[in-house]
């Protein structure tokens, strides 16, 4: 399949702007970009005076390492909510195509998709959905808010359906939690596959407003195309190196471990009270009871209240006995 065939024909043939960092060029001195000159913050690693570069090649080196991909096979965007809106602008035409979905899932794919001016399918079932009129289905995975993992055999029969015809978005923001089920791998044999990822969860650094797309060379091309110059911060690339070396990877999966057990531990303490809890592969829990919600307030907890559910998101040991004190309160 050709990405190029399914994206907006005004993408095709634009040309990105040039910015000063894109067209590139030596020199001793750069008076090229309007930028002030000279160090403007002492004590600072990295010259913030200049402008950072179309991408963070050193971060996206170092990313793509840790995952087992090109560096051609990333963009780095603000968050991966950036990510899901450049998708958008790239492959969907405004009042013709769609986004499919299967709520519940996160707010952002319908709220990027209506501000973009592009119809938002919903189905009970991505399994079943009719995909002729979609040209992004978004899947989470794990999903927010249930927990749940798509099963990986009905996620390649999608991809499957679906080559050809849309691109399948898979959503990985909470994947660290269950990391052998991530499908980065599967981006040589599917062409239509993309993947988000972020640093706001395990990496614990949603300040940095920083996320990831993967996919193929091509899909990549034409995202960087939509994507607004100078991206990504030069502070924001320095700290999110640090989480990528052999010190910072190890304190993310001990987190990520930490995280886990204490999500076992209030799962076993929600049932005992009472509560029916949804089997969760992410850090955080969706249990049955909006009163849930009003109790744990009640003991000064905020929560996530979503209709008759609460969801608890779970974070270090002492919040989470904070939250075991709201419950017996």
């Amino acid at each position: 399949m050709n990405i190029f065939d399914l994206a907006r024909p005004n993408i095709r043939e634009l040309v990105p702007y040039q910015s000063a960092r894109r067209i590139g060029g030596e020199a001793a001195v750069f008076v090229n970009a309007n930028e002030a000159g000279g160090a403007v913050l002492a004590g600072f690693e990295g010259a913030i005076n200049r402008y950072p570069g179309a991408q963070p090649l050193e971060l996206v080196q170092d990313y793509a390492a840790y995952i087992g991909v090109k560096p051609g096979q990333l963009l780095a965007t603000r968050g991966a909510d950036e990510g899901i809106e450049v998708l958008i602008r790239a492959f969907c035409e405004p009042e013709l195509d769609s986004i499919l979905i299967q709520p519940p899932t996160y707010g952002m794919y319908a709220i990027s998709g209506e501000t973009c001016g592009v119809q938002v399918k919903t189905t009970v079932s991505l399994q079943e959905a009719d995909l002729s009129d979609a040209k992004l289905v978004f899947v989470c995975r794990p999903n927010n808010p249930t927990g749940e993992m798509m099963d990986a055999q009905q996620l390649k029969e999608l991809l499957i359906r679906a080559n050809g015809r849309a691109l399948v978005v898979v959503d990985e923001a909470y994947i660290e939690f269950s990391e052998a089920d991530s499908v980065v791998s599967w981006i040589e044999d599917f062409p239509n596959l993309v993947v988000l990822r972020t640093f706001s969860k395990a990496f614990g650094m949603a300040g940095l407003r920083l996320g990831m797309v993967v996919a193929n060379e091509d899909c990549i091309s034409l995202l960087a195309k939509v994507l607004a110059p100078y991206p990504i911060a030069t502070p924001v690339s320095a700290i999110a190196r640090q989480a990528l070396t052999n010190e910072g990877l190890a304190a993310m999966r001990a987190r990520v471990r930490e995280v886990n057990a204490l999500r076992g531990a209030l799962a076993g303490q929600l049932e005992d009270k009472g509560y029916k809890v949804l089997p969760s592969s992410a850090n955080f829990l969706l249990a049955e009871g909006g009163e849930l919600f009003d109790k744990l307030l009640a003991g000064g907890v905020l929560a996530r209240k979503l209709g008759n559910q609460t969801r608890i998101s779970i974070g270090s040991s002492d919040e989470m006995a904070k939250v075991q004190e709201a419950l017996n309160g």
